[in-house]
């Protein structure tokens, strides 16, 4: 456990909700976004010694497709599940689909011990495959997401089938670049509705102009406080040692990573790697070009198997 704990009790360096009223807002907001992706076929919790961790389940529930290696999704830092709404249709039509809410971060899990550290991050989702009673998974990670599929496939890799980073965490130290960014965006969902379409190209943020994202975003920041120091990158001879199967997808005008600099550096670093740097886009390519990028991933997982 934390060394330093709140008046409450609560270990410092786990994130909590305001107060109900404000979560229960969120979590409303969060059902808008999710009603426009696949629906889920039925929702878990998974006790870890982290916390609760809630999980969706999409796609067949019987049949060749649901005997196929399931995907599991983890989202970024800030957001929950619902961030998945682009991918979860095309990738549900195929495989079975796990979506997990990441301690810390709000959504439905419930964090009681802190998960940034490298070793109790891997050690979670260990647990929670685990509870899940997956034995061999895909696993798709976006941003600090990213960094969690990255840091399971250097400590925990066995259950791995393959890892698919989406612009991820893990690779470079997070700049101030990214941070301004993603105060810039925040402060924007405030403009007039005419100048979101404006600010959204600019800034590459497709939450300005889908309404039930921004709204989303808004309700997250107002309802829960996240306790967490950026992920440490993992070195080159970290690096050097992974063998899942790795495919990296990078948005061309990323402010987390350099992406020409990671699509040379990843795949000579890490045997059999694959790297594609997505145009036209910024943190966000699964959701910017989510039928592209959809596509690509699922070519990426049948030619694992």
């Amino acid at each position: 456990m934390s060394e330093s704990v709140t008046r409450e009790g609560v270990p410092a360096d786990v994130g909590r909700y305001v107060d109900e009223a404000l979560r229960d807002r969120y979590f409303a907001a969060c059902d808008a976004v999710y009603a426009l992706g696949a629906p889920a076929v039925a929702e878990t919790d998974v006790e870890t010694r982290a916390g609760t961790t809630h999980v969706y389940r999409y796609g067949p529930t019987e049949g060749p497709a649901a005997a196929r290696t399931p995907v599991v999704l983890v989202h970024g830092s800030g957001s929950c599940s619902a961030m998945w709404y682009p991918n979860t249709p095309a990738f549900a039509a195929e495989r079975p689909v796990y979506a997990v809410d990441t301690p810390g971060d709000p959504g439905r899990s419930v964090q009681r011990e802190a998960v940034h550290q490298p070793e109790r991050a891997a050690a979670w989702l260990e647990e929670t495959l685990d509870g899940l009673g997956l034995d061999r998974v895909h696993l798709v990670g976006s941003s600090y997401g990213g960094w969690l599929a990255l840091n399971q496939a250097h400590r925990a890799p066995g259950r791995l089938a393959s890892v698919t980073l989406l612009d991820p965490g893990g690779l470079e130290k997070v700049g101030l670049r990214f941070f301004a960014w993603i105060f810039a965006g925040y402060f924007a969902t405030f403009a007039p509705r005419a100048l979101r379409p404006r600010l959204a190209a600019w800034l590459e943020q497709p939450v300005l102009v889908v309404p039930e994202l921004r709204a989303m975003i808004r309700a997250g920041v107002r309802a829960h406080r996240i306790r967490r120091p950026a992920p440490l990158p993992l070195t080159e001879d970290e690096l050097r040692t992974l063998r899942t199967p790795l495919y990296l997808v990078l948005g061309e005008r990323s402010l987390l990573v350099h992406p020409r600099r990671q699509a040379e550096r990843v795949p000579r670093l890490v045997p059999g790697a694959r790297a594609e740097i997505v145009r036209a886009t910024g943190h966000g390519p699964q959701i910017d070009h989510a039928e592209q990028v959809n596509r690509r991933i699922l070519d990426f997982l049948d030619s694992v198997g």
